[in-house]
């Protein structure tokens, strides 16, 4: 067994009054106020999956196309991924002709797009959906097609006429000082348009690479998500990368999260080829603990079903997808063991519900496991809280702070807990942020098949 060193009682709550600020933060924060994406943004993207694919005489199946929106589109309704809230079909780079239209606007590419965007548009709000474009604050998109400098009115208007839901500004072949000023003015044209669009930012990161602290305040207040570090790519050690940013640098990340505002650690890899089934879990669980859009980027006519349940998976989701709109935080770290946790509803009294997910960063072949109290995760309330298990879909129970969970995690795995705090019908003492521990790992064999364990 190793156990994490107990810190002084100083510094222990030091670290309380710093978590508990952060998480109150998002709930203070001023906000863009579109009215839109009040939880995070669902639904499926054409760029990690099939890129720049334009050759469409020998890949007509996979190419960046009318075709394949249309089919994308139709299977996400026929699939039952609208059902559980996925509504946005959003096309990325790569659709655009090379040149602009004789009058300035932008066009789509007349071979792959023969019936033009409004078309598409229209048929993706038949099958009740949402439709998503792409665009570049910049001379160019990242692939080498007309960007919106200088077109900024003319582009958002034009966006409007296709009756866009949702927009994604690049940040390629600009300049990042420029963006403080770019961002806001084309956010300030798609307002005026009158029509409701999404506004997705690549604000921060293009200035984060050029050495620019982000002004998070004024993005806040004009965009409705933005990307914060790199692509992700179809690998485990991409995905790791992501998740190691968001937990290193939480304390300058969560609080720019909430209601009409979120952080956006990039698409969902789920079913492709780089992610084994436990990697791909702990994707899936770690986006709903980091509040992140869930923008599939798969192929849905071959995903597997294993997979395809995993993206469906409506405990997650509904995590995912809470009102509060608190982005979680990692809680603990040692050795390969990483614990996270999000504030949710419902909450009684002064009490948050949680979602906890244990993240098992060891590859060395075997399950490990973390034995801790609900009282050592902050989760006090008196009146306990009722623990489910989301992927085993098992309920323990109204379990005590002082109860002690033995949970089993897959290594690269996750086991992600709802829970949910219980009213108290007992004389309280107010809540104590500064009562916290700090959990045990070891590697004792489980006796049960279930991934956690009540320790009486």
């Amino acid at each position: 067994m190793s156990r994490l060193q107990p810190l002084n009682s100083a510094r222990r709550k030091d670290i309380m009054i710093h978590s508990l600020l952060v998480f109150l933060l998002p709930v203070l924060a001023k906000a863009l106020d579109n009215g839109l994406v009040r939880t995070p943004p669902m639904g499926w993207l054409a760029w990690e999956r099939f890129r720049c694919n334009t050759d469409c005489k020998n890949d007509p199946d996979n190419c960046i196309s009318d075709r394949l929106f249309r089919t994308m589109a139709d299977l996400v309704v026929s699939e039952g991924y609208a059902a559980v809230g996925y509504e946005y079909i959003n096309i990325d780079d790569c659709w655009l002709d090379k040149e602009r239209s004789y009058t300035g606007q932008l066009q789509p590419d007349p071979v792959r797009f023969p019936y033009g965007i409004k078309d598409l548009s229209n048929y993706i709000h038949s099958k009740g959906l949402k439709f998503g474009i792409y665009e570049d604050y910049g001379n160019y998109t990242c692939a080498g097609y007309p960007g919106i400098l200088g077109s900024l009115e003319l582009d958002a208007l034009t966006f409007a006429s296709w009756d866009v839901d949702y927009v994604k500004v690049d940040g390629c072949y600009s300049l990042p000082r420029d963006m403080d000023i770019g961002y806001p003015e084309f956010g300030y044209f798609l307002n005026r348009t009158g029509r409701p669009m999404v506004y997705s930012c690549s604000w921060p990161v293009y200035q984060i690479y050029a050495g620019i602290q982000p002004n998070f305040s004024s993005i806040i207040e004009n965009c409705n998500l933005w990307r914060n570090f790199d692509d992700i790519q179809d690998s485990w050690s991409s995905l790791e990368s992501i998740i190691d940013y968001y937990g290193n640098n939480q304390d300058s990340i969560v609080p720019n999260a909430g209601p009409g505002h979120w952080n956006d650690p990039d698409m969902l890899i789920v079913g492709n080829f780089g992610l084994s089934y436990e990697q791909s879990k702990t994707q899936m669980a770690m986006w709903a603990i980091l509040a992140a859009p869930l923008l599939m980027s798969v192929d849905l006519r071959s995903i597997r079903p294993e997979y395809k349940a995993i993206l469906q998976n409506r405990k997650i989701i509904a995590v995912d997808q809470d009102p509060l709109g608190i982005q979680g935080r990692r809680i603990y770290k040692h050795k390969g063991i990483e614990i996270w946790a999000r504030p949710i509803s419902p909450l009684y009294q002064n009490y948050f519900s949680y979602a906890i997910a244990f993240l098992n960063r060891r590859t060395d072949g075997t399950p490990s496991d973390v034995a801790v109290t609900l009282h050592e995760m902050g989760l006090v309330a008196s009146g306990g809280y009722r623990i489910e298990d989301l992927y085993e879909d098992v309920d323990y129970g109204i379990l005590t702070p002082q109860t002690k969970i033995k949970v089993k995690v897959n290594p690269s795995g996750v086991v992600i807990l709802r829970a949910n705090v219980q009213p108290s019908y007992a004389p309280t003492t107010p809540y104590d942020p500064f009562r916290t521990g700090f959990p045990a790992v070891n590697r004792n064999s489980f006796k049960k098949k279930r991934s956690i364990e009540i320790i009486s």
